[in-house]
């Protein structure tokens, strides 16, 4: 996730150094995202692990996907 290049101030956000509330800010440089208490000198890059992949069903795929499936045919012979 990649924050604005810009800080924004994230509400309701506590610091883990002063616990001063509101003081949190978050922005992106060098490729990092970072947050930074305004009130102490806290700083901290983040790392946020990026989405898991859902695993695949036959529920969640769409209808081309379905298509493209080869499906199985059942040749029946008639009785006497």
């Amino acid at each position: 996730m990649a924050y604005s290049t810009i800080p924004r101030f994230v509400a309701g956000a506590v610091c883990p150094r002063c616990s001063a509330m509101d003081r949190i800010q978050v922005y992106h440089r060098d490729g990092q995202d970072y947050r930074e208490c305004v009130n102490c000198d806290f700083k901290q890059p983040m790392h946020i692990q990026p989405p898991v992949r859902e695993l695949e069903t036959r529920v969640n795929r769409n209808e081309q996907e379905q298509e493209q499936e080869p499906q199985v045919v059942k040749i029946l012979s008639p009785k006497d």
